[in-house]
């Protein structure tokens, strides 16, 4: 089992341990949590060019409240994503099904504003079928941890997906809740420019020993490589 609130349980590496995200995941309501929802994808959307997307991803403790705020502000969701954890951590109570989801909410501004979608980049990634809205990828590896770790990081390969798949080369990508910058660290090797916006200076710190990672000789095609593995074969597993 998996908790994504603050002093929830989880196991890794076959051990309970305890989940606790920082003071920064804390509200103290469901109100508190709807208003701010709604206050950060309202400033976002100002920023946003007319025929841009947004990728949002979330658990069964908040995709309904973002399906609910996202048409109230004028956003048209065009799927929504499950990706399928191939190495889920197991469900120790024993009391439910095995938490191995997460959903990613893909909308657009405007109703009637077309976005761009490299529908046939996705299909050669599918074996030359059209990629459904299930997506089959591992958790984060260690290795995309050997700066350090964000408790909610999301593997590379999954944005490297995202990226690909609504953005073009020298495209501007906005991460409003950049963490450890895993948006930035995929969208530079796929050459995207990058804005992330976080309030915590270990974050940040760790973001910058990332990029600074990268640059070393042979990391970019690395991780390039990497994604189109494992996109791949998630895709056609």
């Amino acid at each position: 089992m998996t908790s994504t609130f603050n002093d929830g349980l989880t196991v890794k590496n076959g051990k309970i341990q305890s989940v606790n995200k920082g003071q920064w995941d804390k509200l103290v309501s469901d109100n508190d949590a709807y208003v701010f929802t709604y206050e950060w994808l309202f400033a976002v959307r100002e920023k946003m060019a007319d025929n841009a997307t947004l990728w949002v991803s979330g658990t069964h403790h908040n995709i309904f409240t973002l399906g609910r705020i996202l048409p109230q502000l004028g956003f048209k969701i065009l799927n929504v994503i499950t990706w399928e954890k191939t190495n889920p951590p197991p469900n120790f109570s024993c009391r439910f099904f095995t938490h191995s989801t997460e959903f990613i909410i893909w909308t657009r501004k405007h109703p009637k504003v077309p976005h761009y979608f490299d529908y046939d980049l996705m299909k050669r990634l599918n074996n030359d079928k059209q990629m459904k809205d299930v997506w089959r990828l591992p958790a984060i590896a260690k290795w995309e941890k050997s700066c350090g770790k964000h408790p909610t990081q999301k593997p590379l390969a999954l944005l490297a997906q995202m990226i690909l798949a609504s953005t073009k080369k020298n495209a501007l990508i906005l991460d409003p809740f950049a963490g450890s910058s895993t948006t930035g660290i995929a969208g530079n090797v796929l050459e995207r420019r990058f804005i992330g916006i976080e309030q915590e200076t270990e974050y940040l710190q760790l973001s910058q020993a990332r990029y600074e990672d990268l640059q070393h000789k042979g990391k970019k095609e690395f991780f390039k490589q990497h994604f189109y593995r494992l996109l791949n074969k998630g895709n056609n597993s």
